[in-house]
C-alpha cells in the first residue's frame, strides 16, 4: 500500500514529502497510524550518510507512537485501538540463543526500523511517514497515563538509558548516578535515577545547565567537567556513570569520579575512538561497559515503570512542514530536549 512520508533524497540531508510503499498487513503484523515520531541525532547521521551506509531515500525514525488500526490472525497481544509503540528493531530472527533469551536487540540478523533491510529483501521505512506495518513482537504497549507526543522519546532516549540501569542493578534505591551530558537520553536518565531513589549528579562542561539541572530535573549535585577543582572534590563519590556524550572525550577524569567497583555505562557513539587511560581502572577495579537500545521485553518493563511515576521527555512539538527547521536547531543541539513530529496534525 502506498503511504505518504518525508524522506531525504541525498547527502544534502534535506527532508521532502515522499510516497512510499508499505507491505499489506500480514498474519504476525500489526499496522498502526503514527501520530507522533521523535527525532534522533542518529536521524541526522543516516540523512546525511556520516556513517557511509545510507540507503536513499531515508525515511527516518525509530520513536513512534500511534493507534493500532490493523492486526494479523495469529497476533493475539494487541487490537484495534491500542495506543502502542515502535522504537529501534522491527526484525530479528526469533531463533537464536539471544533471541530466546528475550535479547534479540543483540541479534545478528536485527534489522533496524529504517534503513534496514528486511528478511524479504525489503528496505524499512521510518516513522516520518503516516503508516507502518510491524511484526507484532517489535510493537509496545503505551500506558493510558502517558501522552504519546511525550512518550515517543521514550521508544529510543528511554530505552538506551534504561536497559543499563537495569542491567547493573541501578534501579535500587541508595546509590548514586553520574549523568555526563543534559541532552535528550541525559534528562531521562536523570528522571530514572531520581524516580528509582538515586542521588542523581549532572556532569557537564555547559556550566549554563547547572541551574536547568537542579530546579527543572531536582538533580542533587552539578559538577562542571572542566573545572579540575570541582572533579578532584568528587573522586570517588559515585557508585555508577552513564555518560551520554557522542563526542570524543577521555573517560579518565570519568572514572576517577567512580568509587571502588564503579561502573560506567557508554550509551553514545562519538565518531572517533575516545580515551580511557588503564590507570583509573587498574587502581579502583572499575568497569568500562556499553550498552544499545533495549530487548521488547526491557522495553515494556521501562513504558511500564514511566506510566507507574508518570515520566515523560520533555519535549518540542513540530510541525510535519517544520521538519528541516528542527532537523537544523537538532544539528546545533538547539532544543529541550527532544523534538517530536506531530505526525498525526492533532494532540493526543
Amino acid at each position: 500500500m502506498e503511504v505518504a512520508g518525508w524522506a531525504a533524497m541525498n547527502e544534502s540531508g534535506k527532508v521532502e514529502p515522499f510516497i512510499l510503499k508499505r507491505r499489506e498487513n500480514g498474519v504476525d503484523d500489526v499496522t498502526i497510524k503514527v501520530q507522533y515520531c521523535g527525532m534522533c541525532h542518529t536521524d541526522l547521521h543516516f540523512m546525511k550518510n556520516d556513517w557511509g551506509i545510507t540507503m536513499y531515500p531515508v525515511v527516518p525514525g525509530h520513536e513512534v507512537t500511534g493507534v493500532v488500526t490493523e492486526v494479523g490472525t495469529n497476533v493475539s497481544g494487541f487490537k484495534v485501538g491500542d495506543r502502542v509503540g515502535v522504537g529501534c528493531i522491527v526484525e530479528a530472527c526469533l531463533d537464536c540463543d539471544l533471541c530466546h533469551r528475550s535479547e534479540e536487540n543483540y541479534c545478528d540478523k536485527l534489522v533496524l526500523t529504517y534503513n534496514g533491510i528486511l528478511s524479504d529483501g525489503s528496505v524499512t521505512y521510518g516513522g516520518y511517514s503516516e503508516t507502518l506495518v510491524v511484526h507484532s513482537k517489535f510493537v509496545a504497549r503505551i500506558p493510558d497515563s502517558l501522552p504519546l507526543d511525550a512518550a515517543a522519546p521514550l521508544l529510543c532516549a528511554g530505552i538506551t538509558v534504561f536497559s543499563p540501569m537495569k542491567q547493573h542493578g541501578m534501579l535500587q534505591s541508595g546509590g548514586s548516578l553520574g549523568v555526563v551530558g543534559l541532552g535528550g537520553l541525559g534528562h531521562i536518565a536523570v528522571k530514572f535515577g531520581k524516580a528509582f531513589g538515586l542521588r542523581v549528579t549532572v556532569i557537564s562542561t555547559s556550566p549554563a545547565k547547572e541551574k536547568e539541572a537542579r530546579e527543572s530535573l531536582k538533580a542533587d549535585d552539578f559538577i562542571v567537567s572542566t573545572d579540575q577543582k570541582q572533579m578532584q572534590a568528587k573522586t570517588r563519590s559515585l557508585d555508577y556513570i552513564i555518560d551520554t556524550v557522542p563526542a570524543k572525550h577521555s573517560l579518565g577524569p570519568l572514572l576517577d569520579l567512580l568509587k571502588v567497583k564503579g561502573v560506567l555505562v557508554l550509551v553514545a557513539a562519538p565518531d572517533q575512538p575516545i580515551e580511557l587511560p588503564s590507570f583509573p581502572l587498574i587502581f579502583g577495579r572499575r568497569t568500562v561497559s556499553g550498552s544499545i537500545s533495549g530487548s521488547m521485553k526491557v522495553t515494556q518493563e521501562m513504558l511500564d515503570l514511566c506510566g507507574e511515576h508518570n515520566i515523560t521527555c520533555d519535549i518540542e512539538l513540530v510541525s510535519t512542514d517544520g521538519i528541516n527547521e528542527a532537523l537544523a536547531r537538532l544539528a546545533r543541539n538547539d532544543v529541550r530536549y527532544r523534538f517530536v513530529i506531530d505526525i498525526g496534525g492533532d494532540s493526543n
